[in-house]
């Protein structure tokens, strides 16, 4: 289904060949895009992401949707401990992430992952669960491989009070022109703004993820509320 030229979601989440698509075709400027768009500051979300998944102290890590490996790198980093696996479903992202230097990737669909229930100690997902064709599902799936460990969402979320506006309008208006001019494909970015506003985010996150069978539900707001992580304990089954 289309709205205003773009697709919308579809059980509550994304259409999947749209996004693999989409992702396909801005494969190999994402990461430049990406740092221009937020003037740097998703390194510094996925370096605080990092040394939180540090300390929880795993031993084996799964970095869904991870795309071209960026949230993935600096957990190797500073987990040197830690084997950490990266999936995604956009055989052209991951290799720009082997490319990067990942040492463990496999092509997967985060709706059906080929682990074992409890395989892992943490899982984390940064800016992919928006994405994602069933956002219940992908966390329940998520949730089933870190039994007994940690789930930790990265992604953005939509700031109240001042920044509320002048957000809104950059995402839209200004955002798009950027990325097309970057990339030349300033369609998909703006499926992807799109995406942002009807993305669950803060209580409604909480919510979601309490639906999905996780407990202790935690939200840490990032730059305002621009972005979010959130992170959550899967009990054992």
């Amino acid at each position: 289904m289309k709205e205003n030229g773009r697709k919308i979601a579809r059980r509550g989440g994304q259409d999947a060949g749209y996004v693999r698509e989409a992702f396909a075709k801005i494969a190999d400027r994402y990461v430049v895009t990406n740092h221009v768009l937020s003037a740097g500051t998703d390194i510094l979300w996925r370096r605080k992401v990092a040394r939180m998944v540090r300390n929880w102290e795993p031993s084996q890590i799964l970095d869904v949707a991870t795309g071209t490996g960026d949230l993935a790198l600096e957990m190797q980093k500073v987990c040197s401990e830690a084997k950490i696996t990266a999936t995604d479903f956009c055989p052209e992202m991951l290799a720009h992430a082997e490319r990067r230097g990942i040492a463990k990737t496999q092509v997967a669909d985060a709706l059906n992952l080929p682990y074992r229930d409890g395989e892992f100690d943490v899982v984390t997902v940064a800016f992919g669960l928006r994405n994602m064709a069933d956002w219940e599902t992908g966390l329940r799936e998520m949730a089933r491989v870190c039994q007994g460990g940690h789930l930790l969402v990265l992604d953005f979320s939509l700031p109240k009070g001042m920044l509320g506006k002048p957000y809104g309008f950059y995402l839209n208006r200004v955002l798009p022109k950027i990325a097309g001019a970057l990339t030349g494909q300033g369609q998909a970015f703006e499926y992807l703004a799109g995406t942002i506003e009807k993305f669950p985010s803060g209580s409604a996150m909480q919510g979601l993820f309490e639906k999905s069978g996780l407990q202790d539900a935690q939200i840490i707001p990032l730059s305002g509320g621009i972005a979010s992580i959130y992170t959550a304990y899967s009990p054992e089954s």
